[in-house]
């Protein structure tokens, strides 16, 4: 557990590494490949200027060919090959759910929001973004290879200890036959507590040349979008084309607010609650469930929910029993006394 846990810090953290530490790092990765070392190390600012100098220095033959496989490829394939072979197919099944399953499904997530970022800040055209593509392809993932790297072994020594060293200090680097480029990691991060990309009011990932994503629990959203959910009316909502933007405005407005000033009218009634539906253009209905908190609270008045249950709900009743997971005809919940 305390393995899996720094590596989940490693794949979060956030400012300048030691480049000392992992300069020499890269050099041994070039070695213990039988290559000869970098005649160069560079380092940038982000991928996104990583991208940038790979296009400028490739284009006047001064990289060499990528060798990604043999530097990082090749070493972690044999790696895995050896545990399987030891543990076998279930085995290592089980490992890989003990150790990097859980941060591969937060970092996968960020790898490719910083992949689309790239793509769309330094290309216009379609061959463009098909040439950055292949280069954000040659880059070795440094701190978001975290998960991997915490299923094997990576103590001073081992066959994988170079590849944590540049993993533990450094973020995305490209290594090139005649040029390793390093970049540094991300100099802000915010996620919300399910570990998604999460900021309302800033960029949620931030690197020191500008390069910057912005994102609502998860989803990509334009910066000045963000700008905007602080003036919200219920009318600006209803005027958003965007049907994933609409739901982010709904979310950060707040469902009850919106259907008490857009003067939205109670379709069901009973004894568990009052359903509401918001009628959106262009997507998928808003259905709420009200419901009144049975225990009181402190000083004695009782708390109002807003559940959200599926558009298709047709009555209060079927909602809360939606969200217990049962039927409406299966939920009989106990009175309170």
């Amino acid at each position: 557990m305390a393995k899996r846990n720094e590596w989940r810090s490693v794949a979060t953290a956030t400012g300048p590494g030691d480049r000392a530490v992992v300069e020499h790092a890269v050099r041994s990765c070039y070695r213990r490949a039988g290559l000869p070392e970098p005649e160069r190390i560079a380092w940038v600012r982000s991928p996104l200027e990583a991208v940038h100098m790979v296009r400028t220095v490739g284009a006047l033959g001064e990289t060499g060919a990528c060798v990604r496989e043999a530097v990082r490829n090749a070493p972690w394939a044999a790696e895995r090959a050896r545990v399987h072979a030891e543990l076998g197919p279930t085995g290592f099944g089980e490992h890989w759910q003990a150790t990097g399953a859980d941060l591969w499904e937060l970092t996968s997530t960020v790898i490719d929001r910083i992949r689309a970022g790239v793509i769309d800040a330094a290309a216009s055209k379609r061959e463009e973004r098909d040439e950055i593509r292949l280069l954000l392809l040659d880059a070795a993932l440094g701190q978001h290879d975290a998960a991997w790297l915490s299923a094997f072994g990576t103590d001073p020594g081992d066959p994988l200890d170079a590849l944590a060293a540049i993993a533990a200090e450094a973020g995305w680097w490209w290594p090139y036959e005649k040029v390793a480029l390093i970049s540094e990691r991300p100099v802000e991060l915010h996620r919300d507590e399910a570990g998604r990309l999460d900021r309302a009011d800033g960029p949620a990932l931030a690197y020191a040349d500008g390069f910057a994503l912005h994102a609502w629990r998860g989803m990509p959203v334009p910066a000045e979008f963000l700008d905007g959910l602080r003036t919200l009316t219920a009318e600006r909502i209803r005027e958003e084309e965007n049907a994933e933007l609409r739901r982010v405005m709904l979310e950060y407005y707040g469902y009850d607010r919106y259907l008490d000033e857009s003067g939205a009218r109670p379709i069901h009634r009973d004894e568990t609650g009052v359903l509401w539906r918001i009628e959106l253009d262009g997507d998928e209905d808003v259905a709420m469930v009200e419901v009144v908190n049975s225990t009181p609270e402190p000083d004695g008045t009782s708390r109002t929910y807003w559940l959200r249950v599926p558009p298709t709900t047709e009555t209060a009743r079927e909602g809360v029993a939606w969200t217990f997971g049962v039927s409406a005809e299966d939920y009989a919940p106990l009175k309170q006394t």
